[in-house]
């Protein structure tokens, strides 16, 4: 079933004093001092678009699950979500925005820096003084598009003409990476994006850092995002250098049960006919959804790693011959993530068995003669490292 719903955007100028418009359906203003106002008002037609519930979208458990995954860790680096038109991938990819918890940002900036931690700020925040008094907003973590006709200006920014026209001064107007900084940026039909825009990115996901160059201006700021990306492996390959950028990867097929695609067919009907009142029956699954996020979160960094776990994912990651370390590294991660989803003390192999599939299955050598589905390999080197280990 095709079904999509636009994502929240925003839009937001910058100079030598930052300015910003914060991109919240519901936004609160304070400052350290405790004072706080709202502001509500939508900054474009998408903030008011309602969005389809995430807890709402049935089937594609392995796509939801590494999703949930990511809002949870952000160390695993992203998802590549591959599969048939119309299975939902935008639809879920947006819906996520709306159960992920909210963030704090200083206020006045346009790259949404957090006011309480010093590392990743940009140069305005970091060089703000005093920074207790910086006035902050809690806010939706951003959830950027970045279409496929976008521009490099458009990606990374560029001279804000509208300033330089009006006032003769030199003002760099942040760009989608601005955006998309402490949240995630989607790219639909990933497959058939630019080469330069490809570039662009993998800098950018690298350090954390967007660097522009141009216009007689030279500027740097934090661009730390979690890239999510969508397509249809029918229409094109993804270059391998962005494959690997990618942590997870989900693949997804039409379901062919009858009565799921009913319930499906269903829901979405009565999502179109009232919107307003279909979200309402879903807010507290989403609401127990978000407090499901934010214990996964707080528990993340208590859990215990037994060495059993970390050497049966390095021999895992042997046995698969799986090419340089960021496999075992983002097999880590993300069993972390499902651990703590999952409310446990430690990781296990239940938790390796979960994600391991998700974590691994691009990462596997391709061999033109061989036909097997890399997540059946991955389920056999599984099967036989247990075995091995009773």
């Amino acid at each position: 079933m095709a079904s999509s719903s636009t994502s929240a955007a925003s839009a937001a100028r910058a100079g030598t004093s930052q300015t910003a418009r914060a991109t919240n359906v519901k936004t609160t203003r304070k400052t350290r001092k405790g004072t706080s106002s709202d502001a509500t008002a939508p900054q474009s037609l998408a903030d008011a678009q309602p969005v389809f519930p995430f807890t709402a979208i049935l089937g594609q458990e392995e796509m939801k699950r590494a999703l949930l995954l990511n809002a949870v860790n952000p160390n695993i680096r992203g998802i590549l979500v591959l599969g048939h038109r119309g299975t939902a991938k935008s639809t879920s990819i947006r819906a996520l925005a709306d159960v992920l918890p909210p963030i704090e940002f200083v206020a006045e900036c346009p790259y949404r820096c957090p006011p309480d931690k010093p590392a990743g700020l940009c140069d305005t925040c970091r060089n703000a003084k005093p920074r207790a008094k910086l006035p902050t907003m809690v806010g939706r973590v951003p959830v950027v598009d970045l279409p496929l006709g976008a521009t490099e200006d458009r990606l990374c920014g560029t001279l804000d003409i509208e300033r330089a026209l009006s006032q003769g001064q030199k003002a760099f107007e942040p760009g989608l990476l601005a955006k998309a900084n402490r949240g995630f940026l989607y790219i639909d039909e990933v497959n058939l994006l630019e080469d330069h825009l490809v570039d662009v990115l993998l800098d950018s996901a690298a350090g954390g850092i967007n660097i522009v160059e141009r216009e007689g201006i030279s500027i740097a700021h934090p661009a730390r995002f979690t890239l999510i990306g969508s397509g249809n492996p029918e229409e094109g390959e993804l270059r391998p250098q962005l494959l690997d950028r990618f942590g997870l990867m989900a693949e997804i097929r039409t379901i062919t049960d009858i009565d799921t695609r009913i319930a499906i067919v269903k829901r979405r009907l009565a999502f179109e006919r009232d919107p307003i009142g279909f979200r309402a029956e879903y807010e507290p699954a989403q609401q127990a959804l978000r407090t499901r996020l934010v214990q996964a979160r707080d528990r993340l960094d208590t859990l215990d790693v037994p060495d059993d776990i970390l050497r049966f994912i390095a021999r895992l990651c042997v046995a698969l011959d799986v090419d340089g370390h960021r496999g075992e590294i983002t097999l880590l991660n993300a069993a972390l993530a499902n651990a703590a989803f999952e409310g446990r003390a430690h990781v296990t192999r239940d938790d390796i068995r979960a994600v391991a599939t998700l974590s691994l299955r691009h990462r596997l050598r391709k061999d033109p003669l061989d036909r097997t589905d890399g997540g059946e390999k991955i389920r056999w080197a599984l099967e036989k490292l247990e075995k091995e280990s009773q």
